[in-house]
């Protein structure tokens, strides 16, 4: 039995590709292990060596899993893509691991997957009526079984036809026998970026996983993109209609490692900024300001330098235990949050202190760090997040509770501040967020980033998966 100690939202998915080099399984495993914040349920690679392709999928994480010669040498190749996996749609099992494999009529096909999407009951159903198999609970298998059944001779028209049937967010990298593939879906909600590395191209979720092979960043994956890569080079295919992009705010809140670029910037200058903004838009009196670890630190930090209140590291988080343990008695399940955080207290005793976080999802961590604060002998604890309210889930690739699961979808914001047990709790304004992330204000009209989480407007229609919820 597993006990989920973290009331955050829950990591996405990975994915990475590399093609035309030695070591290509070597290198997707460099890049998945940068890539391992966006899931840590498992990992899989797959290899191509010219004749036959290679597959490894495994629970757990990429260092645990790809850290011998023994599984890499049955990984040969000089391409190669890879997953690392946190369950959005479909269960936390072995078979629900990617990236698929399947041999099609044409060849090998192999896919990786970020993302979610939101047709996928009404697609599946057809599927099956018509006489489909399916093998997993995943929602990236409508994807390999519609390739399959296309009545498309060449393999991108495949792939084209099957895009304009399904409905979501996504990025895709997809091995062939002669292709490395990209795809991102056509409002970019999903990230994925294009590299290389000594004449090889890379296909990755986020730069960081680029730094970690010393490959150097060509672009972004433009939002409806398909991007095919040979041995004769890069193409670029783009069949939808051109509309505008709206990236996952929450990359840059959240989801994306700090030292990732994104528009230019490095994600941690964005979450200083929201720091900062949150500090202008909130004039609390306190002697300390605190980063609920790790997550809360860059706006922690903007916070303070704005504030001219000092940063303090009031809270320090155990790197050793993961997002879920094993609860072998209620004595151990009772101190859950305690295994994760310890309260330093010489920098909280008889003081005023100031939290700060990036999101609250449920509150239940939330308020069990208040209290550990208040018991290590603060005066008074207030509670900065440094986003808006979260009032609506997320059916986009973010594992997010239902509307009666968040706090403040449910509850006002003096029901919420009694909740965490804080004097007082403040969010950031939806213009402040824009403001950091230097789009001035939101565009009611066109909005520049997917926000619903927020505002609860859904760019891509989710009235399926409501149904289903309800």
């Amino acid at each position: 039995m597993y006990c989920k100690i973290n009331d955050k939202f829950k990591e996405e998915c990975g994915v990475f590709g590399i093609f035309g080099t030695k070591e290509a399984s070597v290198l997707t495993t460099l890049g998945l292990h940068s890539l391992q914040h966006r899931g840590q349920e498992g990992a899989g690679i797959v290899s191509f060596d010219g004749k036959a392709f290679h597959s490894a999928r495994k629970q757990g994480l990429v260092g645990d899993n790809f850290n011998n010669k023994d599984i890499l040498s049955k990984l040969p190749g000089k391409t190669a893509i890879g997953h690392v996996r946190y369950s959005t749609t479909g269960e936390s099992k072995p078979e629900n691991l990617q990236p698929f494999f399947a041999n099609l009529a044409i060849g090998g096909f192999a896919c990786a997957h970020n993302g979610n999407l939101t047709n996928t009951y009404s697609i599946k159903k057809q599927l099956v009526e018509s006489g489909s198999i399916f093998q997993t609970s995943s929602d990236t298998e409508i994807i390999l079984q519609l390739v399959a059944r296309s009545k498309k001779k060449k393999i991108i028209d495949k792939l084209i036809d099957t895009l304009y049937q399904i409905e979501g967010a996504y990025s895709l990298v997809i091995l062939t026998n002669k292709k490395l593939i990209g795809v991102r879906d056509p409002l970019g909600i999903r990230p994925l970026v294009l590299g290389e590395k000594n004449g090889s191209p890379v296909l990755a979720s986020e730069t960081c996983a680029l730094d970690m092979i010393g490959a150097k960043y060509v672009r972004d994956i433009e939002n409806g993109e398909i991007v095919v890569i040979t041995d004769s080079g890069i193409e670029s295919i783009k069949p939808f209609k051109k509309i505008p992009e709206r990236p996952c705010i929450f990359e840059r809140i959240y989801f994306a490692s700090p030292d990732s670029l994104v528009g230019n910037k490095t994600v941690y200058t964005y979450r200083k900024a929201l720091g900062e903004q949150l500090a202008i838009e909130n004039n609390v009196i306190a002697d300390v300001v605190v980063p609920i670890p790790d997550s809360g630190v860059s706006a922690a930090i903007g916070f303070s330098q704005k504030s001219k209140i000092p940063f303090e590291l009031g809270i320090i988080r155990s790197h050793y235990v993961g997002r879920t343990f094993i609860e072998p008695s209620q004595t151990i399940r009772q101190f859950g949050v305690k295994l994760k955080h310890s309260v330093n207290r010489s920098c909280i005793e008889n003081k005023k202190v100031i939290l700060i976080d990036d999101s609250i999802v449920r509150g239940t961590t939330a308020s069990k760090i208040v209290k550990m604060v208040y018991e290590a002998g603060a005066k008074e604890v207030h509670l900065g997040i440094s986003c808006p309210p979260i009032l609506h889930p997320d059916f986009y690739g973010i594992d997010t509770p239902n509307y009666n699961q968040l706090i403040a979808s449910k509850s006002s914001l003096k029901e919420m501040t009694k909740l965490v047990g804080a004097k007082s709790l403040f969010f950031l304004s939806l213009n402040g967020t824009y403001k950091a992330m230097g789009c001035g204000k939101r565009n009611s009209k066109t909005p520049q980033f997917t926000d619903h989480c927020f505002t609860g407007e859904y760019p891509i229609d989710v009235t399926e998966i409501l149904k289903l919820n309800r």
